[in-house]
């Protein structure tokens, strides 16, 4: 594709660089832009630029917030003594569209993965225990991929926990988990949570 402007080309292949986004759907967007003349482009790049300089992760769950504790962990109304161990972000906004859960979360930001060179170091895993101890959590629901990671990963935490009161259950199998939790319907999301299983170290 040619292009009459260095300028437009640099804007369709920024866009481009974005998950999803194919190089014409970046143009139509970007020609849709230059038409608009409802200050459209400048809240889209005001947005961009507070979302680079102000956008903060929790520092208890690490959720994206906007101060330094999210409003899930200052809400008065969530279940304190219950975190749901999810992968990313995406996982607990997928989670909570269910309005099926009242506790609070724990973001890992990913799975153990030995291929990958990602191990418990690379992960959110040392504050999960931290949390744990430190806010006497009685309950741990694995919401993580049904992948050899995944199970790699929850056998981890459950491991490491095997000698302590906490009950440790993980969502009900079924529905799509980790990056793809997000494309799961309400519904069935929702009964996953509420039909979850214990979680058990040993392979049947």
């Amino acid at each position: 594709m040619k292009y009459s402007s260095g300028i437009l080309e640099d804007a369709v292949l920024a866009l481009n660089s974005l998950p999803s986004v194919g190089k014409k759907t970046a143009l139509r967007l970007i020609l849709h832009l230059l038409k608009d003349d409802t200050g459209k482009v400048d809240k889209i790049v005001h947005s961009l630029q507070d979302l680079k300089e102000n956008l903060k992760t929790c520092t208890s769950c690490f959720n994206y917030s906007d101060r330094d504790t999210c409003d899930i962990c200052l809400s008065p109304e969530r279940v304190k003594t219950t975190l749901c161990i999810v992968e990313s972000v995406r996982d607990v906004m997928a989670i909570e569209d269910t309005n099926q859960y009242s506790g609070l979360y724990h973001v890992l930001g990913g799975v153990i993965s030995p291929l990958n060179g990602i191990g418990q170091e690379q992960l959110n895993m040392h504050t999960l225990f931290t949390r744990i101890k430190e806010n006497q959590i009685e309950e741990l629901i694995l919401a993580l991929s049904p992948t050899v990671d995944g199970d790699t990963t929850s056998y981890f935490i459950s491991k490491n926990l095997e000698n302590t009161n906490v009950k440790i259950s993980t969502i009900a199998r079924g529905v799509s988990f980790g990056g793809e939790l997000e494309y799961a319907d309400e519904i069935t999301l929702g009964r996953s949570i509420l039909a979850r299983t214990p979680y058990s170290l040993t392979i049947d």
